[in-house]
Parts: structure tokens; C-alpha cells; sequence
């Protein structure tokens, strides 16, 4: 099973950096971060939205239907001349549906810890969105997930089997009161790699050469 790391350190996630980055004209080193901080949290806000059999429910049709990986087929194509705007409305309607009323204290949050502008942000969770589930359904189809129990499986798979810590910590951001201080801690892991290896740190941190 492919977990992020696979993702984000493979051709296509080079890819996507640089597509992400030309788009929203910001920096492949700063882009890279916030990618590395964003994907994570989307997929555990996904995980906690198939606790519910509503959530799950949702998510296994989207990603039968719409989210089954095409989008990774072309993403030169994506990038060429621009992110179209279905895509990045489509992005957004993710991320309302994922986050819901914490979408901008995540914005706010990531943003406080990459030094990027909230706009920006707003802007690289919109395209990610879309990627992630692309992601996600084409790890579904190959791995013959139908199930609630087996979607918790493959985003807790994908997440990279993280320790019960780093995932209650990202539970608890989605959760919080609205501080983003456990986004610090989160994004701490990610960007300290040496000091967690074996957690969210040496996950994603280790991506670029961090």
C-alpha cells in the first residue's frame, strides 16, 4: 500500500510540487512544505469522517464516481495552462465538506507555520484536494476497498500507520477550539524529522532533504 511519503517523493509528486507551486506563484521549497502539513491533515479528517456511516458512505461514492484517480493520469495536463476552475471549485467543495467550519483555522494555522499568506494556502488546499482523493480512490480500487472498516484501514494505511499519538493529534486539531497550537505540534513533527522518526516527522519531514 502506497502512503504518502511514496506520493509526495515519487516523479509525480515532483510533479505536483512544481505544478502547485507555478500556479499559486509561490516557492517548490515553501510548497513542499505546506503539502507535506495539508495532505496529512486532509487524510485524517477524512478518517475521521468515515467514523460516521454517513461520512463513509459519502466519501466510498465520491470515490467510486468522480475521485477514482484519473486526475493522477494527467497532471501535466492539469498544470499546463493553468488549474481549471472546475477543479479548483471542486477542491474547494472537498475541502468544506472535509473541514467543515475548521477550514480556516487550518488556513490560518498552516499559514502562521510555513510563512505563507492565508490566501496562498487557501489556494494549494484547494488543488491538493482533489489530488489527495485521486490518490485515495485509485488506492481504493487497487486494494477492492468497499467498505467503511476497509477505507479506515487504507487512510490509516496511507497515513503510514501512524502511532496512536500523531493520529490523535491530528484528531485533536480537528477538534480543538480553534487555537491551531496542535497544528504547531503536527507541523513540528513534520518539519523536525530527525527527531521522530518513526512518527509523522520521519514520514514526511525527510521529504526534502529537511
Amino acid at each position: 500500500m502506497s502512503g504518502l511519503l511514496d506520493l509526495l517523493n515519487s516523479p509525480m509528486g515532483k510533479q505536483l510540487i512544481s505544478g502547485v507551486a507555478g500556479q499559486t506563484g509561490q516557492p517548490e521549497s515553501k510548497t513542499a512544505d505546506v503539502l507535506s502539513m495539508a495532505m496529512p491533515l486532509l487524510l485524517g479528517a477524512m478518517k475521521k469522517n468515515v467514523t460516521s456511516s454517513q461520512g463513509a458512505q459519502g466519501l466510498m461514492s465520491a470515490l467510486s464516481s468522480k475521485h477514482d484517480g484519473s486526475i493522477l493520469d494527467n497532471l501535466g495536463g492539469l498544470f499546463g495552462g493553468g488549474v481549471d476552475e472546475s477543479v479548483m471549485n471542486d477542491g474547494a467543495g472537498i475541502l468544506g465538506h472535509v473541514f467543515g467550519g475548521k477550514q480556516p483555522q487550518v488556513e490560518n494555522a498552516l499559514s502562521q507555520k510555513s510563512g505563507m499568506d492565508a490566501g496562498s494556502i487557501a489556494n494549494i488546499l484547494k488543488i491538493a484536494a482533489p489530488i489527495v482523493m485521486g490518490f485515495l480512490g485509485k488506492q481504493k480500487a487497487q486494494s477492492n476497498v468497499s467498505d467503511a472498516n476497509g477505507l479506515n484501514g487504507l487512510l490509516g494505511g496511507m497515513l503510514g500507520g501512524q502511532p496512536q499519538q500523531n493520529q490523535s493529534l491530528i484528531t485533536t486539531l480537528l477538534d480543538s477550539d480553534g487555537d491551531g497550537s496542535i497544528l504547531d505540534d503536527v507541523a513540528g513533527m513534520v518539519l523536525n524529522s530527525g527527531k521522530k522518526k518513526g512518527g509523522l516527522g520521519g514520514l514526511l519531514g525527510g521529504f526534502f532533504g529537511k
